[in-house]
This record gives C-alpha cells, structure tokens and sequence, in this order.
C-alpha cells in the first residue's frame, strides 16, 4: 500500500529488506529477475528469499509460463503476515481502522467525543475501538499509525502546537495504545496524511500535488516530485493561519486575529450559521444541509472555497502543481467546494501555472485520513531498514 522508493539502480549489496520492496511494487516477480535487478549471486538471491519466506512476507506463487528450460516460480508479498493499526484524530470524531499489509481496510469504525477534549478522554475510546476490530487470533500488528491536526514532532510521536486540541501538545501518544498492540507508533499531520492517502490515487500518475483539507479547520499537504514536503519545523501547509485581509480583526480560534480561517473553515462557517439562528453544531450539519439543497449553505461553502483559493493561487504560482486535490469534509460537496475554488485560482494564479493544472477530488473521499494512516505505518514497517531489522531479529 505504501509508497515505495527504490533506487535507480540497485546496488549489488541488496539486502533481503531491498528485494521484498522490488517485489511489492511490481518491478520483480521471480528469482531470476532479482538477480538481473540486483547483480546479487543466485546463491545470494536464494538465502535472502529464504529468510523472507522463513517469516512469512514471501510465499511461493504460481509457475510462470516458461521461456524455455524449468518454468520460473513466481514470489508473492504475503499481505497477510501481518496487520496495521490506523487513528485518525479529529477535533470532535475519531476515526480507527485495521489494514493488512497490502493496504487493504480489514475493519474500521469511528468514535465521537468532546469537541476539545484532552488526550486522557480520547486515547483511551480509540485504544478501546482498536481493541475491538481486532479478531481473535490476528496476525502481529506491526506498526500504528495516527494523525492529529496542527504541527507534530514525528520522533518523539507528539503533538507540538495543535492549538485547537488543547492539553494534547507534548504528551506522548504510544503509553495509551500499548496495551493495544505492542508495535511502533507513527506519527503524522492530518493534512500530510491525507495527502499520502494520494500515493494510491492521483500521485501515482501526477508527482507533484497540492491536497487540501478543508474541515473545521484548513490544511494543506504538500507533494513535490512525489515525496511529501513536511518543512523545517513540520509545519509546511499551515495555510488556514495565514494573514488574509477579508479577515482583518476577526478572533481565530488559535488565539491570534485576522487568520483565513475565520473566514473560510468550518468552524467558522458553523458559527455564522447559528448566528442566524440555525441548528447545526458541526461542518458535517452544515455539509448535510448544503447537499440537501440548501442555498444558504451552499452559498457559505462556495464562499470558502473562494477564500482557500485566493491563497492556493499564490502557491501554485510558488511550486507549480499538476494538480490541487480536494478532501476532508467540505469536499463532500464537491461541485460547489471546487467552483469557489477554481474562479479564484483560474483568476489569479499565472496562465503558465494553470495551464495544464487539474482540480480533483481526494481519491479516498471520508477514508483519505485512515488510509493516509496505513500508509505512514506501512512506509515505516516494511521499509528496507525495518524488514532488514527484523530479519536480523528473528536470526538473533
């Protein structure tokens, strides 16, 4: 499921992590063509397929047609040699999945809480929904991975300035899922997951992206020549705390005024709505409403887009996509969403940039954020190095 990266050319010191990732992405199938990748020694190429085999990633597939001479044995990434836990963490909805190995969602389901609420009322809910999906007698979780809004600190697996979760920033997250499954946790960004979740659609023909999640709050991830672009600080993308003029004084919710967000994210446009008296309580009410036919909101989520857009022209005249995808909730309503986004940035980005620049929507809809999560976990755990040191483990 995740995304593999090989080198150019294989060197000749591959090791048994190198050719199970030449065997996931499809550039591999047998033995012999290992050996033609690798330059490794058929004996070299038996003992790192037997070692794979012998835990379980590689089984024996079925004979391919012979070329002449023994027909070759096919090799076969055993998806089911394990499984991946993935969190996404929201603002007031969680959602939790189990993936096996080949990013195939296996079970998933979603727990609401306090809009808010601190680690020590969520974590324990999400450890419990894990908890639950996983069936008696499943393979070894290998890895989880998890996404929170705002910046993280990817080593540490902490939150490092998420200010709309309060009482999150420092506190690690693995102590509340160990007891879950004893397996590293992988840490990410909610809009950087989503735009992983992209690896297995839009990025896999397009190599440079703009994703958008547009939700309660706004987010931007960052694909440039098919890696994602986290920044400095990891705060790449942070586009809904920038400084927009239509905004000018009004209070954001990150404790700073005059911020894209108080005038363009959900939370806001909620507000406005009950301003008016009406009932919604969530971007999700607003979104029902809007592909329910309300003009209203409609009016309110093409208006967003407009904003967002104004902002993303400038960074498609800086990084110059293939194309800007859309998710998270307001996507939902897709049609309207992406008019307000295109009249802005087909009227303000350069004719160069927008020439040949696509607006899509997010391949894996409402699931991006779970199946961005897989991936992180699933980029960590059968990475070279990993399968490599576990190998070394196992052998040990």
């Amino acid at each position: 499921m995740a995304e593999i990266r090989v080198p150019s050319v294989v060197r000749e010191s591959a090791t048994a992590g190198d050719l199970l990732a030449l065997l996931r992405d499809g550039r591999a199938s047998t033995r012999a063509e290992l050996r033609a990748l690798t330059g490794l020694s058929r004996t070299a190429v038996v003992a790192r397929v037997g070692a794979l085999v012998d835990a379980g990633l590689l089984r024996a597939g079925a004979e391919l047609a012979s070329t002449g001479g023994r027909p070759a044995g096919s090799l076969v990434f055993d998806t089911g040699a394990g499984v991946v836990l993935a969190a996404a963490i929201g603002r007031s909805r969680s959602q939790v999945a189990v993936f096996d190995l080949g990013g195939a969602e296996l079970a998933s389901s979603a727990v609401d809480h306090e809009i808010g609420a601190g680690p020590d009322a969520v974590m324990p809910g999400v450890a419990d929904q894990l908890r639950g999906l996983l069936e008696r007698g499943h393979p070894p979780v290998l890895g989880v991975g998890v996404s929170l809004p705002g910046v993280v600190d990817p080593v540490r697996a902490v939150s490092v300035d998420t200010p709309v979760m309060p009482g999150w920033d420092g506190v690690p997250l693995a102590p509340y899922l160990v007891a879950v499954a004893d397996a590293p946790l992988f840490l990410a960004n909610d809009a950087d997951t989503l735009a992983r979740s992209e690896f297995l659609g839009h990025a896999r023909t397009i190599r440079n992206l703009l994703v958008l999640k547009a939700s309660t709050g706004l987010g931007l991830g960052v694909i440039a020549d098919g890696r994602i672009v986290s920044g400095a600080l990891g705060a790449a993308g942070e586009l809904g705390h920038t400084k927009v003029p239509e905004a000018a004084g009004r209070p954001c919710r990150c404790g700073d005024v005059g911020c894209l967000e108080t005038v363009a994210a959900g939370w806001a446009l909620v507000a406005r709505l009950r301003e008016q008296g009406r009932d919604v309580g969530h971007v999700r009410d607003l979104v029902a409403h809007a592909l329910a036919g309300d003009a209203e909101a409609k009016q309110l989520i093409r208006e967003s887009g407009r904003h967002v857009g104004e902002l993303l022209a400038v960074a498609i005249n800086l990084l110059n996509p293939g194309a800007v995808v859309l998710g998270g909730d307001m996507a939902a309503v897709y049609d309207v969403y992406a008019a307000g986004v295109r009249e802005s940035v087909y009227g303000r980005a350069s004719a160069l940039a927008t020439r040949e620049l696509n607006v899509l929507p997010a391949t894996y809809g409402d699931r991006a954020g779970l199946v961005g999560c897989a991936a992180l976990a699933l980029d960590a755990v059968l990475s070279p190095a990993a399968v490599d040191a576990r190998l070394a483990g196992r052998a040990s």
